[in-house]
């Protein structure tokens, strides 16, 4: 099989996959103690892929592994709109031009030339951009410009991520395992038990798939991966990248700002430092407020035999500012305990139980009967206001379609 089938980096694993039951399905359990603030497990992706709007609006990152390949400087002085912004300490400045590389076929950038080959040999070949560079009529460029006007920021997902799923299959030395190992993810797209669907199956988005499905058949078609291209298939892949897509965010600046503040500095020194800091987060809150980052999504292993908590006890960190996830307990956990983790970002975390309860049904089709959602369980089953406007943002009406914007923190 490729390289890139390397699950974890764990000597001494902490944790196993057990299967919990039918409805659950599997889940990761401790089988040693684990303290909080211990790292659990670290793991690379299946397959990583940057959001395209993220990529349109000139987040450049590692077509591989997520990295920056902006400075940290060029990256704030973009985002704040102010060219003649000075970071000191430019030794901290996590991004080396130097290791950059590219495809001498189609230019796709990486942050070195083991990216460059790595994705090369698992799917690159297929989807090089050589075949379709003076071709805007391309199957995978329309896919990928359809994607973007029915999918708008901020994203949750990218149609690319599925391609590149094909592309592994169809050039895996062994299709039918690298498909398997595809559909060992949860990729189930109704819950009958629940009488729920996912979100963006529903018969509002019929069309969407239709044309996405026929532009990914154009562009991708193999046996291999001919379940996958079937109407029914489809909407079942469709569903593995919803229900199990991770979000990956990486930032030179925040890197930056990491290694400042180790640098051993006077006290005023380091005063001003850190008020500096804060007021160029201030400057990026008004002029990018919550993008900051580069963003996309990948599928991992591991981390997808984790199940949901509104009250976890681990959460999937990327100190390294690339695409390998780094499993974080935030509290302690004894052997036998199920390691948790929240689908839910921290805003809608501090919402009401019925408001979690609706995202995670639309999204993941289950309902939560963590020890949280239990406790509030005499909560009334209404909405407040600001909470009506969260929902009401979730989808719009653009251009007379019902476009999916995901979901928005209230800054």
């Amino acid at each position: 099989m490729a390289e890139f089938i390397d699950d974890s980096i764990m000597d001494d694993p902490a944790v196993e996959v057990r299967v919990i039951g039918e409805q659950k399905g599997k889940g990761l359990f401790a089988v040693k103690p684990i303290k909080a603030g211990d790292v659990i497990f670290e793991e690379r992706p299946l397959v990583c892929c940057q959001f395209a709007w993220n990529a349109a609006y000139g987040y450049l990152a590692c077509d591989f592994c997520m990295r920056p390949l902006e400075g940290a400087e060029e990256n704030v002085r973009r985002l704040t709109g102010k060219k003649d912004l000075v970071l000191p300490y430019p030794q901290c400045c996590p991004t080396n031009k130097e290791t950059h590389s590219s495809c001498p076929s189609c230019g796709v950038q990486y942050c070195s030339i083991t990216c460059r080959d790595q994705a090369w040999n698992q799917y690159h070949k297929t989807l090089c951009l050589q075949k379709f560079s003076l071709n805007l009529s391309h199957p995978l460029e329309q896919l990928n410009e359809a994607w973007k006007h029915m999918h708008y920021p901020p994203e949750t997902a990218s149609i690319m991520i599925l391609a590149r799923m094909i592309a592994t299959v169809r050039q895996a030395d062994d299709p039918s395992s690298a498909l398997n190992l595809f559909m060992q993810f949860c990729h189930q797209t109704v819950n009958e038990e629940e009488e729920i669907a996912h979100k963006l199956l529903g018969e509002q988005f019929v069309g969407q798939l239709q044309v996405l499905r026929e532009l990914v058949s154009q562009a991708l078609y193999s046996d291999a991966v001919q379940q996958w291209l079937t109407p029914d298939g489809f909407q079942s892949l469709f569903a593995l990248v919803g229900t199990n897509g991770q979000g990956v965010g990486t930032s030179p600046f925040s890197e930056w700002v990491k290694k400042v503040s180790e640098l051993e500095l006077a006290s005023d020194d380091k005063q001003q430092l850190d008020s500096f800091i804060d007021k160029v987060y201030e400057d990026l809150d008004e002029e990018a407020g919550g993008f900051l980052n580069s963003e996309g999504s990948a599928l991992y292993s591991l981390q997808s035999a984790c199940n949901h908590s509104c009250d976890p006890n681990a959460m999937p960190t990327f100190p390294h500012s690339n695409f390998q996830l780094v499993m974080t307990a935030v509290k302690d956990i004894v052997p036998g305990e199920e390691i948790l983790i929240s689908y839910l970002d921290e805003c809608a975390l501090e919402r009401s139980r019925h408001s979690r309860h609706k995202i995670l049904r639309e999204n993941y089709l289950f309902t939560c009967h963590c020890s949280k959602c239990e406790a509030q369980a005499g909560d009334p089953d209404e909405t407040s206001e600001d909470e009506s406007d969260y929902d009401e943002d979730q989808e719009v009406e653009r251009e007379g379609k019902t476009v999916e914007i995901g979901e928005k923190c209230e800054r």
